[in-house]
């Protein structure tokens, strides 16, 4: 089957033009060097850090309500660690929890995620580190695997660019109980604001985009990423002394939408002449589906321009490329790939200069997530503020994804994800129940028993669904509300070893279908019927 879409063309002159007509945007002191709301943060740490590149990086505590601070179980090699790995937070193990990171953004922004994960040098008759899930506000991003990395003495890096749908974004860590028997940890974690202009043929209202390689070709040195590449993107080298040629051109990285760093287009692949140049890239194999490409390219000689053909697995992906040393990018959208990939350009003449290629990135793509209800999770959230000791889950959306709900809320997928239970029975929660919990309009049954909640009831009539009401053994007083009488669907009521007073509303004690409880443990007068 063909590619379902061809590349585009990412000429300096349309770029530029494109660039001139976005909006400026204040930078924000959130993390010097970057743009907007963006967050280095060191997980585990007890005070700043700064790194060998001057960039400082911030204790995660103010960000996240849960986890442990600690330390890789093992010593690196020589017992030298990048700052940043040598700290860790580590999370329970508790099936079907997502431990999360609560980030203020910029609402209808674009991020790049990076989370760090360093467990220690490991032998071959170690244990191995947890498997866990990777989660971004309602998306389920990916399984975080480290074994091979931490049998290499190396640190594991996952980079994701997803957008942000609201002035929050969560990321979190998911425990799934299909995968191991430890909780997941992280060692580090970079939320960096991108510009508008960078990816912004991916339409992120339905995808985002994991990173699978992102390579400057001919290189031999050490990764390209922050200072060079304004977003802290990691360009690894890829060596090949027989094609590898350097270059001392200026090229203009402002003149590209994806704002590669300028020092990626100093090294290149170059054809041999009359020859076309095959490159299998990215060195792994992939699964069927669709990705974006983004081909970086500029001439190595001054003033000088070349022509050449562009496929990838035998199907033309660009012809007729012109190229000069100012340099330009390609980039397609939705590029259908599978298994070991092939890269191939071809001379347009066999007198014409032989092709090369400087740069590239591959992004798996994958949908966005849904969320729950915007109104549910107000009132979750109003909940939340109400009790103490609430479980170290209750962040990120309270619904999804699939699997990873909150501790005692239930929830219905349907055209719009509701929430339909609360059981937060025996949870030592403490607090009050705020009127919002009448906003949770799709409720069918809530369960605050044995906990130890003070206040009044609130006004519960808007609950049209509410067939289970258990309030019992907690510390809740004042008169019993008839509006629940005015509830058709209530089915059982019990609000027994409470402090309730007052007589019960005739319409309770009369109301066809209901079984209740109310004693022992309130002061009515008269006394219901028990």
């Amino acid at each position: 089957m063909p590619p379902p879409q061809r590349p585009h063309l990412a000429a300096a002159a349309a770029a530029l033009l494109f660039l001139l007509l976005l909006p400026v945007h204040l930078a924000l002191a959130a993390a010097p060097g970057f743009r907007g709301f963006s967050y280095l943060l060191n997980c585990g740490a007890a005070s700043p850090t700064t790194d060998g590149r001057g960039l400082r990086w911030e204790p995660d505590g103010p960000y996240v309500s849960a986890g442990t601070p600690g330390a890789p179980a093992l010593p690196g090699p020589g017992g030298l660690l990048d700052p940043t790995l040598a700290t860790l937070r580590a999370f329970p193990r508790r099936p079907g929890a997502k431990f999360c990171y609560e980030l203020p953004v910029d609402k209808n922004r674009r991020y790049l995620l990076r989370p760090t994960f360093f467990y220690g040098a490991l032998s071959a008759a170690s244990s191995t580190p947890p498997v866990f899930d990777l989660i971004v506000d309602g998306t389920l991003w990916t399984a975080v695997n480290t074994t091979d990395d931490a049998l290499a003495g190396a640190a594991s890096s996952y980079e994701g660019v997803f957008p942000a749908s609201g002035r929050n974004t969560s990321f979190c860590l998911g425990v799934n109980p299909d995968y191991t028997d430890a909780g997941p940890f992280i060692s580090a974690l970079q939320v960096i604001q991108l510009d508008d202009s960078v990816y912004n043929a991916t339409d992120f209202r339905t995808s985002a985009m994991g990173l699978i390689a992102r390579t400057k070709f001919g290189s031999t040195g050490d990764i390209e990423r922050y200072p060079h590449d304004s977003f802290d993107r990691y360009w690894l080298p890829f060596p090949d002394s027989k094609h590898a040629v350097s270059s001392t051109q200026n090229v203009t990285s402002a003149d590209f939408w994806n704002l590669p760093p300028p020092n990626v287009f100093n090294t290149a692949f170059v054809a041999e002449q009359d020859a076309p140049l095959v490159l299998q890239w990215p060195p792994m194999p992939l699964q069927n589906d669709s990705y974006y490409v983004a081909l970086y390219f500029a001439d190595t000689l001054s003033e000088s321009s070349r022509t050449f053909d562009v496929y990838i697995n035998d199907y033309l992906f660009l012809k007729g490329l012109n190229v000069t040393s100012a340099g330009l990018s390609v980039f397609a959208t939705q590029w259908i790939l599978s298994g070991l990939t092939r890269v191939i350009l071809k001379p347009a003449s066999p007198s014409a200069l032989p092709p090369l290629i400087n740069a590239g990135e591959v992004f798996g793509l994958f949908p966005i997530g849904r969320l729950t209800h915007p109104r549910d999770v107000l009132a979750l959230e109003s909940i939340k503020k109400h009790l103490q000791n609430i479980p170290e889950d209750w962040n990120g959306d309270p619904c999804m994804p699939l699997g990873y709900s909150w501790t005692g809320v239930t929830c219905d997928k349907g055209s719009r994800i509701r929430v339909i239970s609360l059981n937060f029975s025996s949870m030592g929660l403490s607090g009050s129940l705020p009127p919002e919990i009448a906003n949770l309009t799709a409720l069918t049954d809530i369960s605050f028993a044995n906990n130890s909640l003070l206040g009044r009831i609130p006004d519960l009539s808007n609950l049209s669904k509410l067939e289970r009401l258990h309030l019992q053994e907690n510390k809740l007083f004042g008169l019993v509300p008839g509006t629940l009488g005015t509830i058709k669907t209530l089915r059982q009521l019990f609000l027994y070893n409470n402090s309730l007073s007052g007589p019960v509303p005739d319409n309770l004690l009369n109301k066809q279908g209901l079984t209740y409880r109310f004693l022992p443990g309130n002061l009515f007068a008269p006394q219901p019927p028990h």
